[in-house]
């Protein structure tokens, strides 16, 4: 096929091409659960799991296979070499309780911190997979109706004040691939992958509720600091971000080592249910370049592209391009604001100067609330080298400003304001 570019020209590698999702047979041997008295009793078998999971290690490496049932356990920790195969009527399934998850060092929300592991964690990690066709289950329900009671009871409490696990962490790691598993109903953010690079993400159902009981800040893939990832062919409906470029936050952020970019992200041919943005930079970001949204369809999203920026971080937006999206029911097609969520520069005394740039929507056929929700905010951040091509727009508002950005590009651009 004709050689592919990101949006700063760079090639995209090969890499990103090969879709393939190994075989059961092809992942070492096969440690089923049953085999080892771990059974579908409603128990909860973490110990007995994490045993199985040391044992495939210390034997030169193999694959945990859940076979058809439901199987619950808390905090998992996978090792160099063993995989995780989730069988068609399978089902892992978290436990409800916090403690069932261990604490330990982790990175949340912009900082490393002692914090709960998620469901299923893999750190310093080559070569790891998770597949099959079963189910991971976060088993939210309790913790969501927990938070929502705590945020009557103090408006204020955070995300973390709850005491909640991920679903999915993976840190330090290359090669992994996450492909044709249901990941449903996380206690918190869904997927996290941190500091790894070459990941994918295929064939994945990522699902969280908004109703009866809204699943708080479940995100479905949170990349943070990360280089050279593929999600592709996912349905993707959670009750917050669908996929979240992050990296840091604080006054001094772009100076920290554990903070960092992300880069060369591809996100194609996936279906987004309701979630609040399809593609959102922040609110926890310091730097992200070539990134391509391309041939998506879109439900009801409230924001196509949400740039937030925050007045107590430096934060650089740039060469990130969106095409060929068939969107219904969104709220915002273009959102660029301050956001001043746990607004804190921890003793700076000038704000931060932060920037987007080269950033291309195109190609896009949408029905929105509002086109142009841009912000200008001179003594915050700047905008520049924004191109529109190729739209076609049916929204209640338009908002378009031309003032708001310096260098925009318009270009066959139908807005079409609706009654």
């Amino acid at each position: 096929m004709p050689q592919e570019f990101f949006p700063d020209h760079t090639p995209i590698d090969s890499w990103f091409y090969d879709l393939r999702v190994p075989e059961l047979s092809e992942l070492g041997k096969p440690y089923i659960l049953t085999d080892y008295e771990i059974m579908d009793d409603g128990k909860v078998h973490t110990k007995e799991i994490q045993q199985l999971i040391d044992t495939a290690h210390e034997n030169g490496g193999g694959v945990i296979v859940v076979p058809r049932g439901t199987y619950m356990t808390g905090s998992l920790f996978f090792k160099q070499g063993v995989h995780l195969y989730v069988s068609e009527g399978g089902v892992l399934k978290g436990s409800d309780d916090i403690y069932d998850y261990d604490l330990r060092m982790t990175r949340i929300e912009g900082e490393t911190c002692l914090y709960f592991a998620a469901l299923i964690n893999a750190d310093g990690v080559d070569g790891f997979t998770m597949c099959g066709s079963g189910t991971i289950d976060g088993n939210g329900l309790k913790s969501w109706k927990a938070f929502w009671l705590r945020r009557t009871w103090n408006p204020a409490c955070t995300n973390k004040d709850e005491q909640r696990p991920r679903l999915v962490y993976i840190s330090n790691s290359r090669n992994v691939l996450v492909a044709n598993l249901h990941l449903i109903n996380a206690h918190f953010w869904t997927n996290h992958i941190y500091r790894c690079d070459h990941v994918k993400y295929l064939n994945c159902d990522i699902y969280s509720p908004a109703q009866p009981v809204k699943a708080p800040s479940t995100d479905a893939l949170d990349i943070d600091v990360c280089t050279d990832v593929l999600v592709k062919n996912c349905h993707m409906e959670v009750n917050d971000d669908a996929v979240v470029l992050k990296g840091g936050k604080g006054p001094w952020a772009d100076q920290a080592e554990e903070n960092g970019s992300n880069e060369r992200i591809i996100v194609e041919d996936c279906v987004y249910g309701f979630c609040h943005g399809c593609l959102t930079c922040g609110s926890e970001s310091i730097h992200n370049r070539n990134i391509i949204i391309r041939r998506i369809q879109v439900d009801t999203g409230n924001n196509l592209l949400w740039l937030k920026l925050r007045p107590d971080t430096p934060q650089h937006y740039e060469y990130i391009t969106i095409e060929d999206v068939q969107g219904r029911e969104i709220k915002n097609f273009l959102n660029v604001n301050p956001w001043t969520q746990f607004f804190d520069l921890k003793g700076r005394t000038d704000k931060p100067v932060s920037a987007a740039d080269h950033i291309c929507i195109r190609n896009c056929s949408c029905d929105c609330e509002t086109y142009f929700n841009v912000k200008r905010e001179d003594s915050q951040y700047r905008l520049s080298d924004f191109t529109f091509e190729n739209l076609h727009i049916r929204a209640k508002h338009n908002g378009f400003d031309e003032d708001a950005i310096q260098n925009v590009q318009v270009q066959n651009v139908v807005v079409e304001e609706l009654g």
